[in-house]
């Protein structure tokens, strides 16, 4: 869509997973793309797929939950660029799993570092350039798990994503006199890497999660990007503080 020729697009955690099919997805929507991973390795080769591709991107490495380093790079994309239109906070993760009694407070603040203090470092980079873009958004990710918080050894998590919702709509507030958008997708059972473990040592496990779904199979990537590519676009511009739930009807149970 030439309509998005000039416009740039951040991904954060774009070097797999969702966030490379989001990456790809704008790209071919016409967006600039700058992909953002901590694996400069992986970095440059989906920079090279997005170029082969015939999407213009850049790549930066750089750590979302360290303060100095997100607002450095951030501020030198919005500087080279003269604006930011899209925020796509997409890094995040579990980071492993520990039950609250044996939790030590490295691997609490690594958790929420991951998911909520990275949302915050980015956003409060971008504000200044998102305010130059054209239909500017933020987009962010919560999980189901910000709502039940969590399986077990998710509990931290599910805490941290309950943060990711809040801080979306606190933004959508904060934002709205500038014409910044800012919403948030909400995953479900997707089939990524993210899930690898369990898929290779469980099969049968990760098979029998579909059946928990009102659709009946596990989400794609492509899932996720298609609903990210209508949230930046003009369409959704009378959408904000929303979350999306993309998860087939998982929430509801069946």
């Amino acid at each position: 869509m030439s309509n998005n020729k000039g416009k740039v697009a951040i991904v954060t955690g774009a070097t797999g997973g969702i966030g490379f099919e989001v990456a790809k997805r704008l790209g071919n929507d016409g967006y600039t793309v700058i992909l953002n991973g901590i694996n400069d390795e992986a970095g440059a080769e989906k920079l090279k797929e997005l170029t082969d591709a015939g999407i213009t991107a850049e790549y930066y490495g750089f750590d979302v939950t360290q303060e100095d380093q997100v607002t450095k790079n951030i501020t030198e994309i919005g500087e080279k660029y003269g604006k930011i239109d899209v925020l796509v906070n997409n890094a995040g993760g579990l980071g492993g799993r520990s039950r609250f009694e044996e939790m030590t407070t490295e691997f609490y603040r690594f958790v929420m570092a991951l998911n909520l203090d990275s949302v915050f470092f980015a956003s409060r980079a971008a504000i200044p350039f998102l305010k130059k873009g054209e239909h500017p958004s933020i987009i962010n990710y919560t999980s189901n798990a910000g709502w039940t918080a969590g399986g077990p050894g998710a509990g931290i998590y599910g805490t941290s994503k309950a943060g990711v919702h809040a801080i979306t709509r606190a933004l959508a507030k904060d934002l709205a006199e500038y014409g910044i958008r800012v919403n948030a997708v909400s995953p479900g059972t997707i089939d990524t890497p993210f899930h690898a473990q369990i898929k290779s040592t469980k099969p049968e496990v990760f098979a029998s999660w579909a059946n928990n779904i009102m659709l009946g199979r596990l989400g794609q990537p492509e899932d996720i990007a298609g609903v990210i590519s209508f949230l930046a676009s003009k369409d959704a511009s009378f959408i904000t503080a929303e979350t999306i739930q993309i998860g087939g009807g998982q929430a509801l149970g069946i």
